[in-house]
């Protein structure tokens, strides 16, 4: 048998695994490619791969070569995409196998779906006995094209099985309907009408598709100034060149308003890919992409892994999202990735946002990126007002969280008939749970985190695991009973002040944990819409991408909170939080107010937020990153160590700390507690590599981790450019 294999072509397959492409004899009769997806036995199974190089030499004897088993009717991965899995493994210092295993989620989708019928006449039809029902049948099917059964029943009002009986006698002739994809959008559908700004950065974005070339361009336009309406015309330029165009969204919930205003623009549903979506629907868009059949995709971040076979167009929506950053696995940021792909396929990316990362501005200035502005709201909306509220001298009524100011600006908007929008980035009821009788704090078992109280499911959850449980009734520390009580808020308890306050506003809680389903956020859009909603309270999933008429007022509960902990980004992340959030209000023809309830309205951020003079804000924190070497002006590598006890973390921590690299403009600085000290049962440590921008970071980083030997409980993750110190 090996002398049969060794004289037999071979090719490397590369396998969703950690292992290294691994080589196979290709059996007589099967002809393969590169990019071929083929399935091949690896150990004691037998898994999908990609044939990654043809023509291997058979240097090595033939002792273990098996053969490939099967190849796979569908259209080979791309060169540019393999290319594309192998940068982004180089670069996130991960194996090739970990990227395709994201390219090749829906394995599935190699097979093809199993085939629908269609029926018709049959030429020189058996005679066949024919009841009144057949006969309607026959009759119905004279000149008519193939047809499914299910169409055909209907209009000859029968069942479906007079069909099938019909060609099981040979009189009727059944065939497989061909594969169909989604329709394609209309270009020439109606567009919305666009202000000469609008239309001028419209004509840019249309120019960079047109010319099929790379470049990036960032779209910066305050909230409210259509952005999405313009880069909806570089859309319809790319599919009109019959090309494929990926809009990223960072967020699911995104796309339920989205999905509303591309229908509206291009008449069909974009092909939509996401993990929340079913198999059979994952399945399907897969294939739709791979066969050129899916014209517009709207994804998540692993939507940039999909085999697209002509692309066009990469647009990456709310580029600065934090939710663009893959935080578990293979940890890479696609709006990063986005950028990277679109050089490698030779084609326009798109950046779009109010509020742009401050990479984005760097590579704007720089002269890397081109951006068109959008510096006024659509339609004659104007920007709203932004209020301060020093909570040091407008404290809210003890044991409630909102102040005076803000209580009567939420009673004024209800009275004349107005919604009104609180926003808290904290879900459940309450962020800690303390026995008054002993000071104990319901703590997480598997993390450093306190347990949240989810009151409306009479629950304590931990927001980092998962893990949840019923609340105690007595103390685990003291035997108190009837001694936990709540500190601070959460939605939940705002929600529970505003209905003391106003007990006849109509309220809803919007977050990620009550909104679990696109479909779930889309029917509370459509209640604010349909104004059967006074009063929202809401977290992050409301920040963005909402538009509401009747919104006037919007009140931030705690706007100092994210600026807390030491984060480099503490104070970008804030500012354009809030600038979202507050983008919310005043979007219709009524104007809008926005409250930040504040302990420290000096703060810089507070003040860029009042004087809504970004530019500065932008200037100082740039200046602030440049001055202390970090990024945009320098590269981070995070390496968090984690094992099952402190003692191990430990241990392995001092072994990569001895063995960092020292070379000029490097600092490695650690092994320091992580963020989150403890997660999931498992504790860690953090080091932090620095570098000038022109130093092969992951070079140095397998370097060095090549001559570390750990605990074998011990493991090490990679975060190439961190952007959560958790």
């Amino acid at each position: 048998m090996n002398d049969l294999l060794a004289n037999m072509p071979r090719v490397r397959i590369l396998t969703p695994t950690p292992l290294a492409p691994l080589d196979y004899a290709v059996p007589e009769g099967m002809r393969l490619a590169a990019g071929d997806f083929v399935l091949v036995p690896l150990g004691r199974r037998e898994a999908v791969g990609v044939v990654w190089e043809t023509d291997v030499e058979n240097l090595a004897p033939p002792k273990g070569l098996r053969a490939v088993l099967k190849r796979f009717d569908v259209p080979p991965m791309p060169e540019v995409s393999r290319r594309f899995i192998t940068w982004v493994a180089n670069y996130t210092v991960n194996p090739p196998g970990l990227i395709l295993k994201m390219a090749l989620s829906v394995p599935e989708a190699l097979e093809p779906p199993k085939a629908r019928l269609l029926y018709r006449l049959a030429e020189n039809a058996p005679e066949v006995r024919l009841t009144p029902a057949r006969k309607r049948v026959v009759d119905f099917l004279q000149g008519m094209p193939p047809l499914p059964a299910q169409d055909i029943a209907r209009e000859a009002a029968c069942g479906e099985s007079v069909i099938h009986h019909l060609a099981d006698a040979g009189a009727l002739e059944a065939s497989p309907a061909p594969e169909s994809g989604p329709e394609i959008p209309d270009c020439a559908r109606l567009r919305a009408s666009l202000s000469d700004e609008q239309k001028k950065a419209a004509s840019v974005l249309m120019a960079a598709v047109c010319a099929g070339a790379y470049s990036t361009t960032v779209i910066d336009g305050v909230t409210g100034s259509g952005k999405t309406e313009v880069y909806f015309e570089a859309v319809a330029s790319a599919v009109r060149m019959g090309r494929q165009v990926l809009i990223l969204l960072p967020e699911i919930a995104l796309s339920a308003q989205f999905l509303d205003r591309f229908r509206e623009r291009f008449g069909v549903e974009p092909t939509l890919w996401h993990s929340n979506l079913s198999g059979g629907a994952r399945r399907r868009a897969w294939r739709d992409v791979a066969f050129g059949r899916a014209r517009v995709v709207v994804g998540a971040r692993s939507a940039l892994f999909l085999p697209f076979s002509e692309p066009g167009l990469i647009i990456a929506d709310e580029e600065h999202d934090a939710a663009y950053k893959q935080e578990e696995g293979v940890i890479y940021n696609a709006r990063d990735m986005a950028v990277v792909r679109a050089r490698m396929e030779n084609i326009p990316a798109l950046l779009v946002s109010a509020t742009p990362s401050l990479e984005t501005v760097a590579n704007v200035e720089a002269g890397r990126y081109a951006c068109v502005h959008l510096p006024r709201r659509h339609a004659g909306a104007s920007l709203p007002e932004i209020r301060l509220i020093d909570l040091r001298n407008d404290p809210p009524p003890r044991g409630h969280f909102l102040s005076p100011t803000l209580r009567q600006a939420l009673q004024l908007t209800h009275a004349v008939g107005e919604q009104s929008l609180l926003f808290l980035n904290r879900r459940g009821y309450a962020p800690l749970t303390l026995c008054r009788a002993c000071g104990f704090r319901l703590r997480c078992g598997q993390c450093s985190a306190w347990m949240v109280e989810h009151r409306g499911r009479s629950r304590m959850q931990c927001h980092h695991c998962g893990m949840s449980a019923p609340k105690p009734e007595i103390c685990p520390a003291c035997g108190a009973a009837g001694q936990f009580s709540a500190c601070g808020p959460g939605v939940e308890r705002i929600a529970e002040e505003v209905a003391s306050l106003m007990p006849s506003a109509r309220l809803m809680v919007l977050a990620s944990d009550t909104m679990e389903h696109p479909q779930a956020l889309l029917d509370a859009i459509a209640k604010m819409a349909a104004h059967e909603v006074d009063v929202v309270v809401g977290t992050q999933i409301m920040s963005k991408g909402h538009h509401f008429p009747l919104l006037t007022l919007v009140g931030v509960v705690d706007a100092d909170l994210g600026l807390s902990g030491g984060d480099l980004r503490a104070s970008e992340r804030t500012w354009q939080l809030l600038q979202q959030v507050s983008g919310r209000a005043g979007r219709g023809d009524r104007p809008g107010t926005v409250y930040l309830q504040t302990h420290d309205p000096q703060n810089h951020v507070m003040q860029a937020l009042l004087s809504g003079n970004r530019d500065d804000f932008v200037r100082e924190e740039l200046a602030e990153r440049r001055a202390a070497f970090m990024p945009p002006y320098s590269r981070l590598v995070a390496l968090v160590v984690s094992a099952p006890s402190e003692l191990e973390a430990s241990d392995a921590a001092r072994v990569l700390a001895r063995a960092a690299p020292r070379v000029d403009g490097v600092r490695v600085l650690g092994p320091a507690p992580a963020g989150m000290a403890m997660l999931r049962g498992r504790h860690r440590l953090r080091l932090l590599m620095v570098c000038a921008r022109n130093v092969d970071a992951q070079g140095l980083v397998r370097r060095w981790l090549s001559t570390c030997k750990l605990p074998r409980a011990a493991k090490v993750q990679v975060d190439v450019d961190p952007y959560s110190f958790m």
